[in-house]
């Protein structure tokens, strides 16, 4: 029976002696009293008794949600903030030794910086500028939490809620906003509408007006066409009169140079100057007996003529 409880007692010292580690855990082990090591992920053996886990440390990124904390602006509006932190616990025995709770010391060290960052500044400014604050606090802190081993992987504000009344005033802002906005667009879309209407009527009238000169072109074309014709039918007409003039003309030489006498082509001229006085109803006609006595000299040529 003792032996029994002899090999229990010492079953128990063995098991109790294995340490089984986690993946995303370090364990922190003292040695009667003092650190002796960090056991890293896997199984390990320690001297009962002798050794303690002094504490399990997770070294996974981690998160801490800090409770919405009253801050007054530069401009004295007390609002409402709240964060949230991400963070990685990078050396396990700084953050077990060289604090007392690591997590309490980022908490607090995130709002004093906080209500010092947002006490420099406006209401306008803290509401437009969430990444600078962001970005400020994220510096002091990773500044603050290095001495314990922690890295501040980022800082984000979740809500900033100013008071009431201050919301209320922002809101008609904004409706005003809205409205002006929405105002000048439709200004600016019936400035635009305007403007494509007078441009629609300056092409119109542009194409009308083009359209004018092209025909009025083609109307000088057709015309100067028909003076040009008309003065070609006119020198063809002259040119005919001309020719028959001519013919005339060579057959009168013709007969003068067959009858040997000049006396034909003094008869001819005064033919043609009887003729033309004749066209004048006012001109009267005085005839020589000379003139009387060679008729019958004019007949006999026009009868030789029509020969």
């Amino acid at each position: 029976m003792f032996t029994i409880i002899i090999l229990i007692f010492l079953l128990v010292i063995l098991l109790s002696s294995i340490k089984i580690v986690n993946t995303g855990y370090v364990y922190i082990i003292e040695r009667l009293g003092q650190f002796y090591k960090v056991m890293e992920p896997g199984w390990h053996l320690i001297f009962p008794f002798i050794d303690h886990v002094r504490a399990k440390i997770s070294t996974k990124q981690q998160i801490l949600d800090i409770e919405p904390q009253s801050v007054i602006t530069k401009d004295n509006v007390k609002i409402s903030v709240d964060n949230v932190i991400f963070y990685k616990v990078l050396n396990a025995r700084d953050a077990v030794y060289n604090i007392e709770n690591y997590k309490s010391g980022i908490i607090y060290s995130t709002i004093t910086n906080m209500r010092n960052i947002i006490g420099n500044m406006t209401l306008d400014e803290v509401l437009s500028g969430r990444d600078k604050i962001n970005m400020e606090l994220l510096k002091v802190v990773d500044q603050i939490t290095d001495a314990y081993g922690i890295k501040i992987l980022s800082v984000e504000i979740k809500n900033i809620i100013p008071p009431e009344e201050i919301r209320q005033a922002m809101e008609k802002q904004m409706k005003a906003e809205r409205d002006k906005r929405a105002a000048i667009l439709q200004a600016e879309g019936d400035r635009q509408s305007a403007i494509a209407r007078a441009e629609g009527e300056k092409q119109a009238k542009i194409l009308a007006a083009e359209a004018e000169k092209e025909a009025n072109i083609r109307r000088a074309e057709g015309l100067r066409e028909a003076q040009i014709l008309e003065a070609e039918g006119k020198a063809k007409a002259i040119e005919a009169i001309a020719e028959a003039q001519a013919i005339a003309i060579a057959k009168v030489n013709k007969a003068i140079l067959e009858s040997g006498t000049n006396e034909t082509v003094i008869a001819l001229k005064q033919i043609e100057a009887l003729q033309e006085m004749a066209k004048n109803p006012a001109h009267k006609i005085i005839l020589p007996n000379q003139t009387l006595d060679s008729l019958g000299n004019i007949a006999a040529i026009a009868e030789m003529l029509n020969k």
